[in-house]
């Protein structure tokens, strides 16, 4: 099993649902975050001064998914979040050594 945590740009977050969907993942959680990275932020005005702001607004999606589906999912994500512009964002993937569903009470790929 594979945990799949993505950091992308707010208005790809429909986008990046929908592709999720279409493949047959059937669960996510959304956060929304902000951070930088190479973009180190962006320079704005406000009542004529300059000002940085550091922190850019970003969502976090965090999907659990089969070994065998993780690259599909790195793939749509990837493909429906990519402006091919700087502060697209990032996937990190992680292994997931268990999952248990606290209803039922079932471990592994059958919990997910």
């Amino acid at each position: 099993m594979k945990y799949i945590l993505a950091i992308i740009q707010p208005g790809k977050l429909t986008a990046v649902h929908e592709a999720l969907l279409d493949i047959g993942v059937s669960g996510m959680t959304v956060t929304e975050v902000q951070g930088y990275g190479r973009q180190k932020g962006k320079s704005e005005i406000y009542r004529g001064a300059e000002y940085t702001v550091h922190f850019l607004p970003k969502v976090k999606v965090e999907v659990a998914v089969t070994a065998k589906m993780a690259g599909k999912t790195v793939e749509a994500i990837k493909a429906a979040s990519s402006t091919g512009k700087i502060g697209d964002g990032k996937i990190f993937t992680f292994d997931l050594q268990d999952v248990k569903r606290i209803r039922t009470n079932e471990n592994g790929e059958s919990a997910l």
